[in-house]
């Protein structure tokens, strides 16, 4: 009788943890900062077809880097949890904390119990009424939540793009200001990146009740320039 091949569990966690960093590493990096009246999103994505941000709800924006398959069904799920909420509750019940909490649970279930894990980290931020209320929670994985501020790096050189957007950002920038650090953050010292390379949208405090925004093109290239 042949008897079954053993793997313990810590070197199971271990190798489901390395094959899922390695992959997400390979992908393009995104950034997430507050500045004056919102929030911004940025993400190196020459696509205009495949979005890596999008809404979730009101005041709420979903990002995601990695298996872009993989965080399209996570962007889905927290649609549906959204509007599910909302719906049997009010507006004002929907927020980013109870579907990081959500998102948490879906990851580390099918990290703990899946033979493979997702291959994804994504963002979930949300815009308060005021700077102080303004969240971005970062889920790794596994279904590890950071709460992370005033902003977080998602996909591969995090430490290198922080280490750079860190030199630059200043707390209270505006919209321009804090989109040309994290563009200059995202590109690093040998390369550059111009309105075609990014895919950019905000979460605008002025804004009416739905305050996500995409910037096109144009608008970007203009805020560039």
């Amino acid at each position: 009788m042949t008897l079954p091949f053993y793997v313990s569990p810590e070197q199971m966690m271990k190798d489901r943890a390395d094959f899922a960093r390695k992959n997400i590493a390979r992908g393009r990096p995104l950034v997430a900062a507050t500045y004056s009246d919102g929030i911004l999103l940025c993400a190196e994505n020459p696509s205009s077809r495949l979005r890596k941000i999008s809404e979730i709800y009101d005041r709420i924006a979903f990002a995601g880097v990695g298996k872009y398959n993989e965080f399209d069904q996570l962007r889905i799920a927290g649609i549906r949890a959204a509007d599910l909420r909302g719906y049997a509750y009010s507006r004002e019940d929907v927020d980013a904390r109870s579907l990081a909490n959500n998102y948490a649970q879906i990851l580390g279930q099918i990290f703990t119990h899946e033979p493979k894990p997702m291959e994804v980290e994504i963002l979930v931020a949300e815009v308060g009424s005021v700077p102080e209320e303004d969240r971005l929670f970062h889920l790794l994985y596994d279904g590890t939540v950071i709460d992370e501020g005033p902003f977080s790096v998602l996909g591969g050189e995090v430490d290198a793009i922080a280490e750079r957007l860190r030199e630059r950002y200043v707390e209270g920038d505006d919209e321009r200001s804090v989109l040309r650090h994290a563009t200059a953050a995202l590109a690093g010292p040998e390369r550059s990146l111009d309105a075609g390379d990014l895919e950019v949208a905000v979460l605008g405090r002025r804004d009416s009740r739905r305050a996500f925004r995409r910037l096109d093109k144009a608008a970007l290239a203009s805020l560039l320039a």
